[in-house]
């Protein structure tokens, strides 16, 4: 069995972000479970996590917020995407593949 994943610093916000700009307003579980999902159950992310990284999107406006009724009919915040937060996810996500490339030209280059 694969061992399960730590975060790197940062790349939370970048998830969500970009999990909101794929998928169109969430709630912060689903979103929690689509990050999981597609990174294979490699990671799981408990609800304090989540929550902290919603509440420092919102006070950063690349997220925005508003109550809803969920799947189960119960209320629940539903969150999505600004302009301002994509401008964040582009710019983000250039670091994240620029650094990414790095560290595999670094690791390659050792064989």
């Amino acid at each position: 069995m694969k061992e399960k994943l730590d975060l790197l610093p940062g790349s939370l916000d970048l998830l969500v972000l970009h999990t909101l700009a794929s998928m169109g307003p969430m709630h912060g579980y689903g979103i929690a479970r689509r990050i999981e999902q597609v990174g294979a159950d490699t990671l799981i992310l408990n609800q304090g996590t989540i929550y902290a990284a919603l509440v420092r999107l919102l006070q950063r406006k690349w997220i925005e917020a508003e109550w809803g009724t969920s799947e189960n009919y119960r209320r629940a915040r539903y969150y999505s995407i600004t302009a301002r937060g994509k401008r964040q996810l582009a710019s983000e996500t250039e670091t994240w593949q620029r650094m990414a490339d790095l560290v595999k030209r670094v690791l390659d280059a050792a064989l």
